[in-house]
Protein backbone atom coordinates (compact mmCIF):
# COMPACT_ATOMS: atom_id res chain seq x y z
CA UNK A 1 0.00 0.00 0.00
CA UNK A 2 2.47 2.70 1.40
CA UNK A 3 4.44 1.99 -2.42
CA UNK A 4 1.15 2.67 -4.43
CA UNK A 5 0.51 5.64 -2.70
CA UNK A 6 3.50 6.80 -3.19
CA UNK A 7 2.90 6.24 -7.31
CA UNK A 8 0.14 8.12 -6.69
CA UNK A 9 1.44 11.34 -5.31
CA UNK A 10 3.26 12.35 -8.69
CA UNK A 11 0.07 11.72 -10.76
CA UNK A 12 -1.71 14.07 -8.39
CA UNK A 13 0.40 16.81 -8.99
CA UNK A 14 0.36 16.45 -12.74
CA UNK A 15 -3.77 16.57 -12.63
CA UNK A 16 -3.35 19.92 -11.62
CA UNK A 17 -2.14 23.37 -14.36
CA UNK A 18 -0.59 26.33 -12.58
CA UNK A 19 -0.92 29.32 -15.09
CA UNK A 20 1.05 32.61 -14.24
CA UNK A 21 1.17 35.38 -16.44
CA UNK A 22 0.83 39.04 -15.90
CA UNK A 23 -2.68 40.68 -15.21
CA UNK A 24 -3.38 43.08 -18.85
CA UNK A 25 -5.54 45.48 -19.63
CA UNK A 26 -6.27 45.69 -23.73
CA UNK A 27 -4.70 48.83 -24.13
CA UNK A 28 -1.23 46.92 -22.60
CA UNK A 29 -1.61 43.88 -24.43
CA UNK A 30 -1.97 45.49 -27.58
CA UNK A 31 0.88 47.71 -26.82
CA UNK A 32 3.01 44.79 -25.82
CA UNK A 33 2.19 42.36 -28.60
CA UNK A 34 1.33 45.18 -31.28
CA UNK A 35 2.55 43.46 -34.64
CA UNK A 36 5.90 45.60 -35.98
CA UNK A 37 6.66 45.63 -40.03
CA UNK A 38 9.00 43.96 -40.86
CA UNK A 39 12.16 46.74 -41.80
CA UNK A 40 11.94 47.88 -45.33
CA UNK A 41 15.03 46.61 -47.42
CA UNK A 42 18.26 49.27 -47.64
CA UNK A 43 18.77 50.77 -51.21
CA UNK A 44 21.61 48.33 -51.73
CA UNK A 45 19.60 45.40 -50.79
CA UNK A 46 16.98 46.54 -53.52
CA UNK A 47 19.74 46.99 -55.98
CA UNK A 48 21.46 43.62 -55.62
CA UNK A 49 18.20 41.55 -55.38
CA UNK A 50 16.93 43.24 -58.94
CA UNK A 51 20.65 43.08 -60.64
CA UNK A 52 21.39 39.52 -59.06
CA UNK A 53 20.70 36.63 -61.80
CA UNK A 54 20.46 32.83 -61.59
CA UNK A 55 20.61 30.65 -64.21
CA UNK A 56 17.06 30.03 -63.56
CA UNK A 57 16.03 33.68 -63.73
CA UNK A 58 17.63 34.34 -67.27
CA UNK A 59 16.18 31.88 -68.44
CA UNK A 60 12.69 32.88 -67.32
CA UNK A 61 13.25 36.32 -68.33
CA UNK A 62 14.58 34.66 -71.98
CA UNK A 63 11.49 32.55 -72.30
CA UNK A 64 9.03 35.57 -71.39
CA UNK A 65 10.54 37.57 -74.25
CA UNK A 66 11.06 34.78 -76.75
CA UNK A 67 7.75 32.63 -76.56
CA UNK A 68 9.37 30.31 -78.93
CA UNK A 69 11.49 28.96 -76.43
CA UNK A 70 8.49 27.48 -74.56
CA UNK A 71 6.56 25.52 -77.23
CA UNK A 72 9.64 25.16 -79.41
CA UNK A 73 10.83 22.47 -77.55
CA UNK A 74 7.78 20.51 -77.09
CA UNK A 75 7.02 20.31 -80.73
CA UNK A 76 5.50 17.03 -82.19
CA UNK A 77 7.31 16.65 -85.26
CA UNK A 78 5.89 13.34 -85.99
CA UNK A 79 2.40 14.73 -85.60
CA UNK A 80 2.15 17.82 -86.21
CA UNK A 81 5.18 18.93 -89.30
CA UNK A 82 2.47 17.28 -91.68
CA UNK A 83 0.03 19.55 -90.51
CA UNK A 84 1.67 22.91 -90.37
CA UNK A 85 3.35 22.23 -93.97
CA UNK A 86 -0.39 22.17 -95.33
CA UNK A 87 -1.89 24.80 -93.62
CA UNK A 88 1.00 27.06 -94.43
CA UNK A 89 1.23 26.66 -98.14
CA UNK A 90 -2.75 27.36 -98.16
CA UNK A 91 -2.14 30.46 -95.69
CA UNK A 92 0.73 31.46 -97.82
CA UNK A 93 -1.13 31.61 -100.83
CA UNK A 94 -3.81 33.58 -99.16
CA UNK A 95 -1.41 35.97 -98.06
CA UNK A 96 -0.10 37.04 -101.16
CA UNK A 97 -3.39 37.40 -102.90
CA UNK A 98 -4.66 39.69 -99.33
CA UNK A 99 -1.09 41.17 -99.50
CA UNK A 100 -1.49 42.75 -102.82
CA UNK A 101 -5.28 44.04 -102.54
CA UNK A 102 -4.85 45.63 -99.32
CA UNK A 103 -1.71 47.17 -100.73
CA UNK A 104 -4.69 49.35 -102.85
CA UNK A 105 -6.06 50.72 -99.36
CA UNK A 106 -2.98 51.72 -97.99
CA UNK A 107 -2.70 53.46 -101.04
CA UNK A 108 0.81 52.28 -102.10
CA UNK A 109 2.01 50.25 -105.25
CA UNK A 110 0.65 46.58 -104.99
CA UNK A 111 4.21 44.82 -104.74
CA UNK A 112 4.76 46.47 -101.23
CA UNK A 113 1.57 44.90 -100.26
CA UNK A 114 4.06 41.22 -100.23
CA UNK A 115 6.41 42.90 -98.09
CA UNK A 116 3.78 43.20 -95.62
CA UNK A 117 2.56 39.80 -95.78
CA UNK A 118 6.43 38.55 -95.19
CA UNK A 119 8.05 40.57 -92.87
CA UNK A 120 6.00 40.97 -89.93
CA UNK A 121 6.00 37.08 -90.19
CA UNK A 122 9.52 36.21 -89.42
CA UNK A 123 9.85 37.91 -86.27
CA UNK A 124 6.35 37.45 -84.40
CA UNK A 125 6.94 33.91 -85.13
CA UNK A 126 10.05 34.26 -82.66
CA UNK A 127 8.27 36.76 -80.13
CA UNK A 128 4.38 35.96 -80.23
CA UNK A 129 2.19 34.39 -78.09
CA UNK A 130 -0.35 32.89 -80.17
CA UNK A 131 -0.08 29.65 -82.37
CA UNK A 132 -2.80 30.29 -84.95
CA UNK A 133 -3.01 33.56 -85.84
CA UNK A 134 -1.61 34.83 -89.29
CA UNK A 135 -0.13 38.07 -88.95
CA UNK A 136 -0.24 40.62 -92.15
CA UNK A 137 -2.46 42.86 -93.34
CA UNK A 138 -5.97 43.40 -92.44
CA UNK A 139 -8.18 46.02 -94.33
CA UNK A 140 -9.41 47.84 -91.99
CA UNK A 141 -5.95 49.08 -90.75
CA UNK A 142 -5.00 48.94 -94.11
CA UNK A 143 -7.36 51.69 -95.23
CA UNK A 144 -5.94 53.97 -91.86
CA UNK A 145 -2.68 53.71 -93.33
CA UNK A 146 -4.26 54.54 -96.71
CA UNK A 147 -6.35 58.08 -95.25
CA UNK A 148 -2.74 59.34 -93.04
CA UNK A 149 -0.96 58.41 -96.47
CA UNK A 150 -3.02 60.18 -99.17
CA UNK A 151 -3.61 63.12 -96.28
CA UNK A 152 0.17 63.86 -96.75
CA UNK A 153 0.74 63.21 -100.13
CA UNK A 154 -2.39 63.80 -102.63
CA UNK A 155 -1.76 63.52 -106.31
CA UNK A 156 -2.00 67.68 -105.92
CA UNK A 157 1.36 67.51 -104.49
CA UNK A 158 2.62 65.94 -107.76
CA UNK A 159 1.41 67.81 -110.58
CA UNK A 160 3.73 68.78 -113.30
CA UNK A 161 3.89 70.17 -116.94
CA UNK A 162 2.57 67.19 -119.68
CA UNK A 163 5.19 68.66 -121.99
CA UNK A 164 7.91 68.30 -119.06
CA UNK A 165 6.95 64.66 -118.34
CA UNK A 166 6.96 63.68 -122.09
CA UNK A 167 9.18 65.76 -123.69
CA UNK A 168 6.45 66.81 -125.75
CA UNK A 169 5.03 70.11 -126.84
CA UNK A 170 1.86 69.28 -125.67
CA UNK A 171 -0.53 71.34 -123.11
CA UNK A 172 -1.65 70.00 -119.80
CA UNK A 173 -0.72 68.55 -116.22
CA UNK A 174 -0.02 65.13 -115.21
CA UNK A 175 0.94 63.48 -111.74
CA UNK A 176 4.40 62.43 -111.57
CA UNK A 177 3.09 58.66 -110.08
CA UNK A 178 6.71 57.63 -109.71
CA UNK A 179 7.55 60.86 -107.46
CA UNK A 180 4.27 59.82 -105.79
CA UNK A 181 4.32 55.95 -105.07
CA UNK A 182 7.89 56.83 -103.81
CA UNK A 183 6.55 59.52 -101.21
CA UNK A 184 3.50 57.54 -100.29
CA UNK A 185 5.74 54.50 -99.64
CA UNK A 186 7.97 56.56 -97.39
CA UNK A 187 5.11 57.70 -95.56
CA UNK A 188 3.56 54.61 -94.85
CA UNK A 189 6.78 52.68 -93.61
CA UNK A 190 7.56 55.88 -91.20
CA UNK A 191 3.92 55.28 -89.76
CA UNK A 192 4.72 51.76 -89.78
CA UNK A 193 7.93 52.52 -87.78
CA UNK A 194 5.78 54.70 -84.90
CA UNK A 195 3.25 52.58 -84.68
CA UNK A 196 5.69 50.12 -83.32
CA UNK A 197 7.27 52.54 -81.29
CA UNK A 198 4.45 53.03 -79.61
CA UNK A 199 3.52 48.95 -79.56
CA UNK A 200 6.52 48.31 -77.73
CA UNK A 201 5.77 51.42 -74.97
CA UNK A 202 2.81 50.22 -74.21
CA UNK A 203 4.02 46.76 -73.65
CA UNK A 204 7.35 47.47 -71.60
CA UNK A 205 4.25 49.63 -69.42
CA UNK A 206 2.32 46.55 -68.84
CA UNK A 207 -0.81 48.44 -70.25
CA UNK A 208 -1.92 44.83 -72.52
CA UNK A 209 -4.85 45.52 -70.59
CA UNK A 210 -5.88 48.42 -72.48
CA UNK A 211 -8.10 45.83 -74.80
CA UNK A 212 -10.35 45.50 -72.14
CA UNK A 213 -11.99 49.25 -72.06
CA UNK A 214 -12.45 49.23 -76.16
CA UNK A 215 -16.23 47.96 -76.38
CA UNK A 216 -17.65 45.46 -78.42
CA UNK A 217 -20.24 48.07 -79.93
CA UNK A 218 -17.74 51.48 -80.32
CA UNK A 219 -15.47 48.79 -82.15
CA UNK A 220 -18.18 46.92 -84.32
CA UNK A 221 -19.47 50.44 -85.21
CA UNK A 222 -15.72 51.29 -86.25
CA UNK A 223 -15.11 48.50 -88.26
CA UNK A 224 -18.18 48.39 -90.22
CA UNK A 225 -18.23 52.16 -91.20
CA UNK A 226 -14.59 51.37 -91.82
CA UNK A 227 -15.83 48.45 -94.15
CA UNK A 228 -17.65 51.18 -96.07
CA UNK A 229 -15.39 53.44 -96.42
CA UNK A 230 -12.94 50.44 -98.03
CA UNK A 231 -15.99 49.61 -100.33
CA UNK A 232 -16.39 52.79 -101.44
CA UNK A 233 -12.85 53.33 -101.91
CA UNK A 234 -12.43 50.05 -103.91
CA UNK A 235 -15.63 50.76 -105.88
CA UNK A 236 -13.82 53.51 -108.96
CA UNK A 237 -11.11 50.63 -109.08
CA UNK A 238 -13.57 47.90 -110.30
CA UNK A 239 -15.26 50.57 -112.27
CA UNK A 240 -11.92 52.29 -113.25
CA UNK A 241 -12.84 55.54 -112.70
CA UNK A 242 -10.34 58.12 -111.79
CA UNK A 243 -11.53 60.28 -108.93
CA UNK A 244 -9.69 62.63 -106.84
CA UNK A 245 -8.58 61.56 -103.04
CA UNK A 246 -11.26 63.29 -100.37
CA UNK A 247 -10.01 63.19 -96.65
CA UNK A 248 -12.41 64.02 -94.00
CA UNK A 249 -15.45 63.37 -92.59
CA UNK A 250 -17.52 63.66 -95.79
CA UNK A 251 -15.22 62.28 -97.71
CA UNK A 252 -17.33 59.15 -98.86
CA UNK A 253 -20.00 61.28 -100.13
CA UNK A 254 -17.81 63.75 -102.27
CA UNK A 255 -16.02 59.99 -103.96
CA UNK A 256 -19.42 58.98 -104.77
CA UNK A 257 -20.56 62.16 -105.79
CA UNK A 258 -17.98 62.33 -108.58
CA UNK A 259 -17.86 58.42 -109.13
CA UNK A 260 -21.25 58.64 -110.42
CA UNK A 261 -20.33 61.80 -111.90
CA UNK A 262 -17.89 60.26 -113.79
CA UNK A 263 -19.31 56.80 -114.46
CA UNK A 264 -19.85 57.09 -118.28
CA UNK A 265 -16.00 56.56 -118.16
CA UNK A 266 -16.31 53.18 -116.92
CA UNK A 267 -14.04 50.29 -118.06
CA UNK A 268 -16.35 47.60 -119.46
CA UNK A 269 -13.38 44.68 -118.69
CA UNK A 270 -12.74 45.69 -115.11
CA UNK A 271 -16.43 45.68 -114.40
CA UNK A 272 -16.96 42.78 -115.89
CA UNK A 273 -13.92 40.77 -114.24
CA UNK A 274 -15.12 42.87 -110.78
CA UNK A 275 -18.18 41.26 -110.60
CA UNK A 276 -17.31 38.25 -111.81
CA UNK A 277 -15.00 38.13 -108.80
CA UNK A 278 -16.94 39.24 -106.31
CA UNK A 279 -19.77 37.12 -107.03
CA UNK A 280 -17.39 34.07 -107.34
CA UNK A 281 -16.01 34.69 -103.87
CA UNK A 282 -18.60 35.16 -102.10
CA UNK A 283 -20.41 32.19 -103.31
CA UNK A 284 -17.60 29.63 -102.70
CA UNK A 285 -16.79 31.30 -99.37
CA UNK A 286 -20.60 30.65 -98.58
CA UNK A 287 -20.28 27.02 -99.52
CA UNK A 288 -16.62 26.67 -97.50
CA UNK A 289 -18.98 27.61 -94.43
CA UNK A 290 -22.11 26.27 -94.99
CA UNK A 291 -20.01 22.76 -95.65
CA UNK A 292 -16.96 23.27 -93.56
CA UNK A 293 -16.85 20.07 -91.52
CA UNK A 294 -17.85 17.97 -95.14
CA UNK A 295 -14.36 19.64 -96.97
CA UNK A 296 -11.27 19.10 -95.53
CA UNK A 297 -9.66 22.39 -96.81
CA UNK A 298 -11.24 25.61 -97.71
CA UNK A 299 -11.63 25.82 -100.89
CA UNK A 300 -8.61 28.76 -101.92
CA UNK A 301 -11.33 31.03 -104.51
CA UNK A 302 -9.25 34.22 -103.97
CA UNK A 303 -6.24 32.09 -104.92
CA UNK A 304 -8.20 30.40 -108.09
CA UNK A 305 -9.85 33.69 -109.87
CA UNK A 306 -7.07 35.55 -109.55
CA UNK A 307 -4.71 32.58 -111.51
CA UNK A 308 -7.46 32.70 -113.99
CA UNK A 309 -8.11 36.13 -114.20
CA UNK A 310 -4.51 36.69 -114.48
CA UNK A 311 -4.46 33.93 -117.56
CA UNK A 312 -7.31 35.41 -119.29
CA UNK A 313 -5.94 39.35 -118.79
CA UNK A 314 -2.57 38.32 -120.37
CA UNK A 315 -4.30 35.86 -123.58
CA UNK A 316 -6.56 38.72 -124.12
CA UNK A 317 -3.88 41.48 -123.64
CA UNK A 318 -7.02 43.48 -121.82
CA UNK A 319 -4.79 46.38 -121.33
CA UNK A 320 -3.92 47.37 -124.98
CA UNK A 321 -7.66 46.27 -126.16
CA UNK A 322 -9.90 47.35 -123.91
CA UNK A 323 -7.93 49.40 -121.66
CA UNK A 324 -8.14 47.57 -118.78
CA UNK A 325 -6.17 48.60 -115.24
CA UNK A 326 -3.63 46.00 -114.45
CA UNK A 327 -0.48 45.76 -112.00
CA UNK A 328 1.78 46.52 -114.69
CA UNK A 329 4.48 46.21 -112.42
CA UNK A 330 5.73 44.37 -109.26
CA UNK A 331 9.19 44.45 -107.66
CA UNK A 332 11.32 41.25 -107.73
CA UNK A 333 13.53 40.65 -104.87
CA UNK A 334 14.12 42.81 -101.76
CA UNK A 335 14.55 46.68 -101.38
CA UNK A 336 17.32 47.71 -99.01
CA UNK A 337 16.53 48.79 -95.61
CA UNK A 338 15.74 52.40 -95.35
CA UNK A 339 15.22 54.27 -92.06
CA UNK A 340 11.95 56.59 -91.60
CA UNK A 341 11.92 59.82 -91.90
CA UNK A 342 11.80 61.52 -88.36
CA UNK A 343 10.62 65.00 -89.38
CA UNK A 344 6.99 63.25 -89.96
CA UNK A 345 6.38 62.00 -86.79
CA UNK A 346 4.70 65.07 -85.46
CA UNK A 347 1.75 64.98 -88.26
CA UNK A 348 1.22 61.50 -87.49
CA UNK A 349 1.65 61.34 -84.03
CA UNK A 350 -2.18 61.08 -83.40
CA UNK A 351 -3.02 58.30 -86.45
CA UNK A 352 -0.39 56.67 -85.24
CA UNK A 353 -1.80 56.23 -81.68
CA UNK A 354 -5.23 55.14 -82.71
CA UNK A 355 -3.47 52.64 -85.59
CA UNK A 356 -1.50 51.29 -82.48
CA UNK A 357 -4.87 50.57 -80.62
CA UNK A 358 -6.96 49.21 -83.34
CA UNK A 359 -3.86 46.95 -84.40
CA UNK A 360 -3.42 45.31 -81.06
CA UNK A 361 -6.90 45.01 -80.62
CA UNK A 362 -7.69 43.06 -83.51
CA UNK A 363 -4.92 40.79 -83.25
CA UNK A 364 -5.56 39.97 -79.44
CA UNK A 365 -9.07 39.37 -80.16
CA UNK A 366 -8.34 36.59 -82.58
CA UNK A 367 -5.84 35.18 -80.89
CA UNK A 368 -7.89 34.78 -77.95
CA UNK A 369 -10.59 32.70 -79.51
CA UNK A 370 -7.58 30.07 -81.30
CA UNK A 371 -6.35 30.45 -77.32
CA UNK A 372 -9.02 29.30 -75.69
CA UNK A 373 -10.42 26.81 -78.37
CA UNK A 374 -6.89 25.09 -78.31
CA UNK A 375 -6.49 25.39 -74.19
CA UNK A 376 -3.29 27.95 -73.63
CA UNK A 377 -2.92 31.68 -72.70
CA UNK A 378 -1.97 34.49 -74.70
CA UNK A 379 -0.03 37.44 -73.18
CA UNK A 380 -1.74 40.86 -74.13
CA UNK A 381 1.87 42.80 -73.15
CA UNK A 382 3.97 40.35 -74.93
CA UNK A 383 1.67 40.76 -77.91
CA UNK A 384 2.11 44.45 -78.00
CA UNK A 385 5.67 43.74 -77.69
CA UNK A 386 5.59 41.35 -80.64
CA UNK A 387 3.36 43.09 -83.10
CA UNK A 388 5.61 46.35 -82.00
CA UNK A 389 9.07 44.85 -83.27
CA UNK A 390 7.46 43.35 -85.99
CA UNK A 391 6.28 46.77 -87.06
CA UNK A 392 9.71 48.76 -86.42
CA UNK A 393 11.22 45.72 -88.52
CA UNK A 394 8.97 45.55 -91.43
CA UNK A 395 8.98 49.42 -91.01
CA UNK A 396 12.70 49.83 -92.27
CA UNK A 397 11.83 47.40 -95.52
CA UNK A 398 8.90 49.77 -96.96
CA UNK A 399 6.10 47.59 -95.21
CA UNK A 400 2.85 49.35 -93.78
CA UNK A 401 1.01 48.22 -90.46
CA UNK A 402 0.44 44.54 -89.59
CA UNK A 403 -2.03 42.77 -87.33
CA UNK A 404 -4.37 40.11 -88.40
CA UNK A 405 -7.33 38.81 -90.04
CA UNK A 406 -9.52 35.91 -89.26
CA UNK A 407 -10.42 34.96 -93.04
CA UNK A 408 -6.86 33.91 -93.24
CA UNK A 409 -6.12 32.82 -89.77
CA UNK A 410 -9.32 30.70 -90.07
CA UNK A 411 -7.29 29.29 -93.62
CA UNK A 412 -4.78 28.53 -90.83
CA UNK A 413 -6.23 27.08 -88.16
CA UNK A 414 -9.02 25.67 -90.32
CA UNK A 415 -6.52 23.59 -92.38
CA UNK A 416 -4.66 21.71 -89.69
CA UNK A 417 -1.61 24.43 -88.42
CA UNK A 418 -0.88 23.79 -85.10
CA UNK A 419 1.71 26.44 -84.16
CA UNK A 420 3.37 29.47 -86.02
CA UNK A 421 5.50 26.77 -87.98
CA UNK A 422 2.43 27.12 -90.10
CA UNK A 423 2.96 30.75 -90.36
CA UNK A 424 6.57 30.54 -91.19
CA UNK A 425 6.08 28.53 -94.01
CA UNK A 426 3.25 30.96 -95.18
CA UNK A 427 6.01 33.73 -95.28
CA UNK A 428 7.99 31.36 -97.62
CA UNK A 429 5.57 30.68 -100.03
CA UNK A 430 4.97 34.74 -100.11
CA UNK A 431 8.98 34.72 -100.50
CA UNK A 432 9.16 32.54 -103.35
CA UNK A 433 6.04 35.02 -105.24
CA UNK A 434 8.36 37.86 -104.41
CA UNK A 435 11.49 36.73 -105.76
CA UNK A 436 9.94 34.38 -108.81
CA UNK A 437 6.40 35.04 -109.43
CA UNK A 438 6.15 38.61 -109.17
CA UNK A 439 6.83 39.22 -113.12
CA UNK A 440 3.66 36.48 -114.03
CA UNK A 441 1.10 38.78 -112.06
CA UNK A 442 1.93 41.59 -113.43
CA UNK A 443 -0.97 40.91 -116.54
CA UNK A 444 -3.93 41.03 -113.25
CA UNK A 445 -6.40 43.60 -113.70
CA UNK A 446 -6.66 45.93 -110.24
CA UNK A 447 -10.56 45.38 -110.36
CA UNK A 448 -10.25 41.65 -109.27
CA UNK A 449 -8.05 42.58 -106.15
CA UNK A 450 -10.45 45.35 -105.35
CA UNK A 451 -13.28 42.68 -106.21
CA UNK A 452 -11.02 40.41 -104.16
CA UNK A 453 -11.36 42.93 -101.10
CA UNK A 454 -14.58 43.49 -101.11
CA UNK A 455 -15.65 39.84 -100.63
CA UNK A 456 -14.16 39.67 -97.63
CA UNK A 457 -16.30 42.63 -95.98
CA UNK A 458 -19.15 40.23 -95.72
CA UNK A 459 -18.54 39.22 -92.26
CA UNK A 460 -17.49 43.36 -91.34
CA UNK A 461 -21.33 44.00 -93.34
CA UNK A 462 -22.92 41.55 -91.40
CA UNK A 463 -22.34 43.47 -88.16
CA UNK A 464 -25.33 45.78 -89.04
CA UNK A 465 -27.58 43.56 -88.49
CA UNK A 466 -26.71 42.95 -85.15
CA UNK A 467 -27.97 46.75 -84.23
CA UNK A 468 -31.81 45.47 -83.74
CA UNK A 469 -30.62 42.74 -81.42
CA UNK A 470 -28.95 45.51 -79.43
CA UNK A 471 -31.33 47.79 -79.56
CA UNK A 472 -33.80 45.43 -77.28
CA UNK A 473 -30.86 44.47 -75.08
CA UNK A 474 -29.69 47.69 -74.43
CA UNK A 475 -29.98 50.97 -76.61
CA UNK A 476 -26.51 52.65 -75.58
CA UNK A 477 -25.23 49.81 -77.10
CA UNK A 478 -27.37 50.05 -80.13
CA UNK A 479 -26.14 53.92 -80.62
CA UNK A 480 -22.87 53.20 -79.53
CA UNK A 481 -22.43 51.14 -82.85
CA UNK A 482 -24.71 53.78 -84.85
CA UNK A 483 -22.84 56.77 -84.53
CA UNK A 484 -19.45 55.72 -84.98
CA UNK A 485 -19.18 57.26 -88.98
CA UNK A 486 -16.33 56.84 -91.20
CA UNK A 487 -14.30 59.29 -89.16
CA UNK A 488 -10.63 60.92 -89.27
CA UNK A 489 -8.08 59.46 -87.60
CA UNK A 490 -7.66 62.16 -85.04
CA UNK A 491 -11.85 61.93 -84.04
CA UNK A 492 -10.31 57.82 -83.91
CA UNK A 493 -7.67 58.48 -81.43
CA UNK A 494 -10.01 61.13 -79.28
CA UNK A 495 -12.97 58.61 -78.82
CA UNK A 496 -10.22 55.49 -77.65
CA UNK A 497 -8.69 58.00 -75.69
CA UNK A 498 -12.05 59.00 -74.08
CA UNK A 499 -13.65 55.75 -73.89
CA UNK A 500 -10.89 54.02 -71.43
CA UNK A 501 -10.13 57.40 -69.90
CA UNK A 502 -13.82 56.98 -68.78
CA UNK A 503 -13.93 53.04 -68.26
CA UNK A 504 -10.19 53.58 -65.71
CA UNK A 505 -12.19 56.21 -63.81
CA UNK A 506 -15.49 54.53 -63.43
CA UNK A 507 -13.66 52.26 -60.89
CA UNK A 508 -12.97 55.52 -58.82
CA UNK A 509 -16.10 56.34 -59.06
CA UNK A 510 -17.79 53.37 -57.28
CA UNK A 511 -15.59 54.84 -54.29
CA UNK A 512 -17.61 57.85 -54.72
CA UNK A 513 -14.55 60.25 -55.83
CA UNK A 514 -16.31 61.43 -59.08
CA UNK A 515 -19.83 61.71 -58.35
CA UNK A 516 -20.43 64.10 -61.00
CA UNK A 517 -19.67 61.53 -63.69
CA UNK A 518 -22.75 59.06 -63.37
CA UNK A 519 -23.84 59.97 -66.55
CA UNK A 520 -21.17 59.58 -68.35
CA UNK A 521 -20.84 55.87 -66.86
CA UNK A 522 -24.05 55.26 -67.85
CA UNK A 523 -23.53 55.87 -71.30
CA UNK A 524 -20.72 53.16 -70.88
CA UNK A 525 -22.74 50.69 -68.37
CA UNK A 526 -22.47 47.90 -70.93
CA UNK A 527 -19.21 48.34 -72.69
CA UNK A 528 -17.10 45.61 -71.35
CA UNK A 529 -14.52 44.31 -72.99
CA UNK A 530 -13.58 42.74 -76.39
CA UNK A 531 -14.18 39.52 -76.78
CA UNK A 532 -16.85 38.46 -79.66
CA UNK A 533 -15.55 40.37 -82.72
CA UNK A 534 -16.52 39.47 -85.93
CA UNK A 535 -14.09 40.30 -88.49
CA UNK A 536 -13.57 38.85 -92.04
Amino acid sequence: MAAGERAAEPLAELSHYVVARPIYSEAGFQDENERRPPLPPTLRERAQAACSCSKKRAFQITKSFLPILEWLPGYRVKEWLVNDIISGVSTGLVATLQGLAYALLASVPVGYGLYSAFFPILTYFFLGTSRHISVGPFPVVSLMVGSVVLSMAPDENFIIDSSNATGANSTGTVVDTESRDAQRVLIASTLTFLVGILQVIFGVLQIGFIVRYLADPLVGGFTTAAAFQVFVSQLKIVLNVSTKNYNGVLSIIYTLIETFERIGTTNIADLIAGLLTIFICMVVKEINDRFKHKIPIPIPIEVIVTIVATGISYAADLENKYNAGIVKSIPRGFLPPEPPDVSLFSQMIAASFSIAIVAYAIAVSVGKVYATKYDYAIDGNQEFIAFGISNIFSGAFSCFVATTALSRTAVQESTGGKTQVAGIISAGIVLIAIVALGKLLEPLQKSVLAAVVIANLKGMFMQVFDVPRLWRQNKVDAVSQLIFPPLPNVFVCFLLFLNLALRLLENKNKNGLWPHLPFCFDLLENLNGLEKLKFS
